[in-house]
C-alpha cells in the first residue's frame, strides 16, 4: 500500500537496501536475493554488549520466579542466553517473541519449543499487539490464580540506546501491568548509531536517487542515516516499512515516497516485486 508518493522517484527500484543490525541486515539481504529481489545490506542500527554486565547476571536470579520471559528482538535472546550465570539451568518458564526471528533465536538457544510464544510467521504484523492477542487469556488466567497480594510477573528483555534510555515501545507493559501482573525490564544489550565508512556513505548517497528501495523495519534506522548523512535529500527517497507506524515516522521524516510491506520474508519478497 502507498502512502506517500514524488514524482522524482523512480517506479522500478534497482535494489533494496536493507538497514537492519549487522549480522541481520546480510542475512535477511540474502534471504531476500534468493526470492528473486536484488538487495544490498547497509546496517543502520549497531549492537553492542553492554559495558557492566553485572544487572544482567542479578536479572537472571529470578527468572525462576516469573511467569514468562518477553523478549523483544534476536538480539535480546543471544545476549541474555549468553550471560547465563554459570550453572544455572535453563528456564523453565515461558518465552515471548514478537517475530520468526525472535522465535529462531531462542529455539538456537535451546529453549523448548513448547514454551515459546509467537505470532505465526505468516501473521501479518509482527509486534506487541500481535503477541498480545496469543499470550492475553494465559495472564488472565494466571492473574485469576494468584494468591493475593502477590503478582505473577513477567521479565522484558530489551535494548537500550546509547545513553541508557531503554529502546521500544511500552505498549504490551501497559497491557500486562493493567491485567494485574508485575512488569519488570531487563537490558541485554545497546543500539546505537554505526558509524559508516565513506564507501557506506557514498552508497547511501546513490541509493537515494536512483531508485533503490530502503527497507525499514524499525525507523531508528532512519533516524541513524540522517546523523550518518544529514545532507541526504529524503524526498527523492524510496522508502519500505514493515508495519504502519514506522511508514508515519518515515513520512515525518520526509521520504519522498513510503509503501507498506509484510514482515515474513516470503510475503515480503512477493510484495516488493509487485511494486517495481
Amino acid at each position: 500500500m502507498a502512502l506517500a508518493s514524488a514524482t522524482s522517484v523512480s517506479a522500478a527500484p534497482w535494489r533494496v537496501i536493507v538497514t537492519r543490525p549487522g549480522r541481520e541486515a546480510q542475512a535477511w539481504a540474502d534471504a531476500l536475493q534468493a526470492r528473486g529481489v536484488p538487495c544490498e545490506a547497509l546496517p543502520l542500527i549497531e549492537i553492542a554488549a553492554l559495558p557492566e554486565p553485572l544487572a544482567l547476571a542479578q536479572a537472571w536470579q529470578a527468572v525462576p520466579g516469573h511467569l514468562a520471559l518477553m523478549f523483544v528482538s534476536a538480539n535480546a535472546v543471544r545476549f541474555f542466553m549468553a550471560a547465563r550465570p554459570v550453572g544455572l539451568p535453563m528456564p523453565s518458564c515461558r518465552a515471548w517473541s514478537t517475530g520468526p526471528g525472535t522465535r529462531a533465536a531462542l529455539l538456537a538457544a535451546g529453549w523448548p519449543e513448547g514454551l515459546i510464544d509467537s505470532p505465526h510467521e505468516d501473521a501479518p504484523h509482527f509486534d506487541s499487539e500481535a503477541l498480545w492477542a496469543l499470550v492475553a487469556q494465559r495472564v488472565q488466567a494466571a492473574v485469576a490464580s494468584a494468591w493475593a497480594p502477590s503478582k505473577p510477573s513477567v521479565l522484558i528483555v530489551r535494548g537500550a540506546d546509547a545513553r541508557g534510555q531503554l529502546a521500544g515501545r511500552d505498549w504490551l507493559a501497559l497491557q500486562l501491568e493493567n491485567a494485574g501482573l508485575q512488569v519488570l525490564q531487563a537490558v541485554a544489550y545497546v543500539r546505537q548509531a554505526p558509524v559508516l565508512t565513506p564507501v557506506q556513505q557514498s552508497l547511501a548517497r546513490q541509493a537515494v536517487g536512483d531508485g533503490s528501495a530502503w527497507l525499514f523495519s524499525s525507523s531508528e534506522a532512519a533516524q541513524h542515516l540522517l546523523q550518518a548523512c544529514p545532507d541526504l535529500p529524503l524526498s527523492q527517497a524510496w522508502a519500505l516499512a514493515t508495519h504502519p507506524r514506522i511508514a508515519q515516522r518515515l513520512q515525518q521524516l520526509g521520504c519522498g515516497r513510503v509503501d507498506l510491506v509484510p514482515a515474513g520474508v516470503d510475503s515480503q519478497a512477493q510484495s516488493i516485486k509487485s511494486l517495481t
